[in-house]
């Protein structure tokens, strides 16, 4: 008997994204750290959540274009720091941008955002489903 499995595409896309960039860590090329993410859903919207710890709110901004969600954070302090060699350098950069391909059910009308304790969260509400409406035939 088969059975039927609910098709994840954004786990495929973040499970590539980490592919990618242990690729290029074994390289030797350290890409950018970005901020750690969570997506789900819930009956009536998709919730993204994205750590940006140190970053202030007006240092975020959120665009939604074609259904895909950028998020992108930079900081505007300009500190001179002196040169750093790093053994492990995993904090966000100064700037950072993530995009999220949303489903076609999402209203993206009505996106809203939330920022609190350095979590970022974005809510993305569901399309009301099309009702059936009976349609006269006239002659």
């Amino acid at each position: 008997m088969t059975t039927l499995v609910r098709w994840a595409p954004f786990q495929d896309l973040d499970v590539f994204e980490r592919r990618m960039r242990r690729m290029l860590e074994d390289f030797g090329v350290a890409p950018a750290p970005l901020p750690a993410a969570d997506m789900y859903e819930t009956e009536t919207e998709l919730v993204v959540e994205l750590d940006v710890p140190g970053f202030e709110e007006q240092e975020l901004q959120l665009e939604v274009v074609d259904s895909t969600l950028t998020v992108k954070g930079e900081k505007t302090e300009e500190k001179e720091e002196k040169e750093k060699s790093f053994y492990l350098h995993e904090r966000l950069e100064k700037h950072f941008e993530r995009r999220f391909k949303l489903p076609r059910e999402a209203d993206l009308d009505r996106v809203e955002a939330r920022f609190h304790t350095g979590v970022l969260e974005v809510h993305v509400p569901k399309v009301e489903e099309a009702k059936a409406r009976k349609v006269e035939i006239t002659a």
